[in-house]
């Protein structure tokens, strides 16, 4: 039996899990339990996983989950957030691939707030929430490298934060086979994995991934180009 596609709503609860950790949220796990469980672009085995997120959430004081997420996602390019900082680091490339990134956002009628980023993954969650099924697909794809190198991480961590991650992996068409078995709590002060940020830099040196215009051909891409690393 297949899943079936992912609607707006998909990626828009993906992306509220992977934001920082508010009241709001957390006031709302009992609906957003019930919301993992009925939907159906997710198979049997990441819906379970999800709801172990969620009861992760709902255990958890809520300045204890603040900080560790900043323990997690702000401390080191391993595990960041931020999909350019996988690829171009603090380079001025970066710089110029956010411009053209928030420029495509701006073709489709999504404009950011002044302290958003446009690689930030909610971010780029909510920008998939409003393009076509076929187009949205198509576009998380282009990142599966990114998010399977951050699942690994977060798996190697014992982070509750890899079942998210790992949802997205079905999503882009990459199977679910980075979904961890388990996770026992989250070691946000866990030394990164030097092995497997070089496996990533190795990868990017092999083909550039290129964020194009969906629907907008004449939109130049925005190219997530090798970040090579001295040696």
């Amino acid at each position: 039996m297949f899943a079936a596609r992912p609607q707006p709503m998909t990626y828009r609860l993906l992306a509220s899990f992977l934001e920082y950790p508010e009241p709001a949220l957390i006031d709302a796990l009992d609906e957003v339990r019930a919301m993992v469980r009925g939907e159906r672009a997710f198979g049997a085995d990441v819906r379970e996983k999800l709801v172990r997120f969620i009861d992760y959430l709902g255990s958890r004081d809520l300045i204890a989950l603040q900080e560790n997420y900043v323990a997690l996602f702000d401390r080191g390019r391993a595990t960041s957030l931020h999909l350019f900082e996988h690829v171009h680091g603090e380079s001025r490339d970066r710089g110029q691939a956010m411009i053209d990134l928030m420029q495509l956002y701006e073709k489709h009628g999504m404009l950011l707030r002044p302290t958003q980023l446009p690689d930030y993954l909610p971010v780029f969650l909510e920008y998939l929430s409003i393009l076509d099924a076929g187009e949205a697909r198509s576009l998380l794809g282009e990142t599966t490298e990114i998010l399977q190198s951050i699942t690994e991480e977060l798996s190697r961590r014992n982070s509750h934060y890899a079942y998210v991650i790992g949802a997205l992996l079905p999503l882009a068409g990459a199977g679910d086979g980075s979904l961890p078995e388990s996770a026992h709590d989250d070691d946000a002060g866990a030394p990164h994995d030097k092995e497997g940020l070089r496996a990533l830099d190795d990868a990017w040196t092999e083909e550039p991934v290129r964020f194009m215009g969906a629907g907008q051909p004449e939109t130049a891409p925005v190219e997530f180009h090798p970040r090579r690393t001295t040696r």
